[in-house]
Formats: structure tokens, sequence, C-alpha cells
């Protein structure tokens, strides 16, 4: 079998010699489109990454509470208790900020991407919350500067998910694919913070880890699918327990 390639702008074709004596094109597309979907996808898995440095993983969103106040004990609660965070809190907050500011950035809305930022300082139920949305959206905004060299005139300052928000909008990935990473990555840190609290091993934060991967579709869908009118930031329990977190006397996490 022989080959012979020929090169030409953004395609690289090879024509295959066949046993039989026959050709047959095989054509590999160098397209800009391509390549910014590859691109895109990195950028999302990277963006979702624990490793970003953000300081995802100091903060627990009063999940160190409550192991204190007994009512996460074991893997099975902890679990249950991230499941329920993700759907009664963050599906109902953060994902639609997150989803309806990808969509403000692409517009070019500053106002409604105002609009959303000052809906999320106003809606955290904890000067804790509150801290940790101001310093990770700080530090994103601060992680994407140093990547793409922006003028100083660019460096406002946004919470979390419009920050996060702001760094996703011009890659070619839809809204759902950054409302998917977005909310893996909070489950990846979360699970780590279940692993160090609780505390539980290696094994059991990976079924935990899996068991939130199972609800996330869900809970991105219905993110997405919320109006304006609907969004909403009230879980009291958490944000009781986040406000005793602030006070606790042995803590491992960031108040």
């Amino acid at each position: 079998m022989g080959t012979a390639a020929t090169t030409t702008t953004g395609t690289t074709t090879a024509t295959t010699t066949t046993p039989q004596g026959t050709t047959t094109p095989a054509t590999r597309m160098d397209t800009p489109t391509a390549t910014r979907t590859d691109a895109a996808l990195l950028r999302l898995i990277w963006l979702a990454s624990p490793a970003l440095p953000v300081g995802g993983f100091s903060y627990s969103e009063g999940l160190e509470a409550a192991v204190e106040a007994q009512r996460v004990r074991d893997e099975a609660s902890a679990a249950e208790w991230l499941v329920h965070q993700l759907h009664l809190a963050l599906a109902e907050s953060d994902l639609s900020v997150l989803a309806q500011a990808v969509a403000a950035f692409r517009a070019g809305d500053a106002a409604r991407i105002a609009a959303l930022d000052a809906w999320v300082r106003r809606t955290r139920e904890s000067s804790e919350l509150r801290l940790q949305s101001e310093q990770m959206g700080r530090s994103l905004g601060d992680w994407s500067r140093s990547l793409d060299a922006e003028p100083p005139a660019a460096r406002e300052h946004f919470t979390y998910p419009v920050a996060f928000a702001r760094a996703a909008a011009p890659l070619s990935a839809d809204v759902r694919d950054v409302v998917l990473a977005y909310a893996f990555g909070w489950a990846e840190n979360m699970m780590q913070a279940a692993i160090k609290a609780v505390p539980l091993g290696q094994a059991a934060g990976q079924r935990i880890l899996q068991r939130l991967a199972g609800e996330i579709p869900a809970a991105a869908d219905h993110a997405i699918a919320l109006r304006e009118e609907d969004r909403q930031a009230f879980a009291p329990r958490l944000a009781i327990l986040s406000a005793q977190h602030e006070i606790q006397y042995s803590r491992l996490f960031r108040s």
C-alpha cells in the first residue's frame, strides 16, 4: 500500500492505493470551524477545571457547617445534600444567570450584563457566599486577562457566574455546554469539600461525583428554561449554615 499527499489551504488530502490498485482519497479538514470547535471544548474543560486559579477549592458553601451540625455524616448524606443543593440552589440561580449572561455578552448588551451581575450580588444570602462569588469572579477575570492581554479599560470585575459567562461567550460553544461545564466544575469542588469535611475516601468522592454528573443535565435544562421572573435564590437552610460557618470555631474552609 502506498500513499501520496497534497496540501492546500486548510485541507490535507491523502491518496491511498489499495491492494486492488484503486485509489481512495482520505481528507482531513483543518478548517477554522473545526479548529474553533476543538478550542471551545478544550477551553470549557479548562474553565471547569479545579486547577483553575480562582480559589473554588477553598469554599464549602455551607457544607462544612452542615457536617458540624451533623446534617451530613457520611457518603450517602453528603451525596443527598449536594444533589439538593444542585437542584434547589444552583440551578435556580447561578446556572440560570450564567445562561442569560452568555447570551447578553454575545449580544453586547452591557445593561443586561450589569443587571444580572447586580442580581447575583444582592441575592447572596450570607457575607460568606457573597465573598465567594466576588472573589472567584475577580480571580477568573484576572486569569482571563492574563492570557488575553486585555487593555486596562476592559478590567471590570464581575461575580463568578457572570465572569464565567464572559470567559465562555467568545467560544463557539452552545449555551447548554457552557452551563454543563460550570455545573461540573462546581460538582468537582464540592465533592472535594465533602472528602475533606466529612471526611470521606477518594472512592466515595468519585461515587458522589458520578451521582452529581447524572443529575447535572436535568439541572442545566431547568436553568436554561427559567424565565426572568422565575429565577430565585432562596435556600434558607443553606443560608443559615453559611452564616454559622462564618463564626464556626474550627474550620478548614474559607469564610
